[in-house]
């Protein structure tokens, strides 16, 4: 591994935000819409990462995929009414992009929650400026763990996918970075056991984002 990159790219949900609390309410809105019971918070933040459809699927079994359209539908309206206000980065979040900036490094999150949110939730918190590019679930067509995403970030960016590091809490995080050819870093801010991200073969597993300007210095 290189410790000196020329990019980072983040995932944003338990990476570098929480927003369990307004994925649970939106889940939970378009459920009881389809008619279907509403699922606890844990089994929901387990999800958290996945597609909408693969959402669905994940709590609901395979059963009711044909109702994956209408559940994103009733999801997204949800979300616009809700999801910012419901999203927090974590504190340590602003020291870290001011730190890795002065170091030369390029930034950019690469995320299944829309674009526009996370871009609502940076915007809010004066941090837009610090990441060169976003590439949100709406503007691929394949999502994680697929690594087009990941592609688009790196082609807008103008470098070489050995040159950057993806940073990320979950299993999509890990096999996208790998079908990538970009090396991973794991997280342990999200719910994914540490078992499941050492089985991923990251090039690091921290106890959060923060830890990276360490991660970067050491020899």
């Amino acid at each position: 591994m290189t410790h000196n990159p020329s990019a980072i790219i983040f995932d944003f949900d338990y990476t570098l935000a929480d927003s369990s609390n307004g994925i649970i309410i939106c889940v939970n809105h378009a459920l009881a819409a389809l008619g279907l019971s509403v699922e606890s918070p844990a089994r929901i933040r387990d999800t958290i990462g996945l597609s909408l459809a693969s959402t669905l699927v994940a709590l609901k079994g395979g059963g009711v995929s044909h109702l994956a359209d209408a559940f994103e539908r009733l999801f997204i309206a949800c979300a616009d009414e809700v999801m910012t206000d419901q999203t927090t980065l974590y504190p340590w979040a602003p020291q870290l992009f001011a730190s890795l900036a002065s170091r030369g490094i390029v930034l950019g999150i690469v995320s299944t929650k829309f674009r526009r949110r996370i871009q609502a939730v940076l915007g809010r918190e004066g941090l837009c400026h610090h990441f060169k590019v976003i590439v949100g679930g709406d503007d691929v067509d394949r999502l994680k763990p697929a690594p087009d995403a990941i592609l688009a970030a790196i082609a807008a960016l103008n470098t070489a996918p050995d040159a950057v590091l993806y940073v990320g809490d979950s299993t999509a995080d890990g096999e996208a970075a790998r079908s990538a050819g970009v090396p991973f870093v794991a997280v342990r801010s999200g719910v994914t056991r540490p078992e499941v991200l050492e089985a991923l073969d990251p090039v690091a597993i921290l106890n959060d984002a923060s830890e990276l300007p360490t991660l970067l210095s050491a020899p």
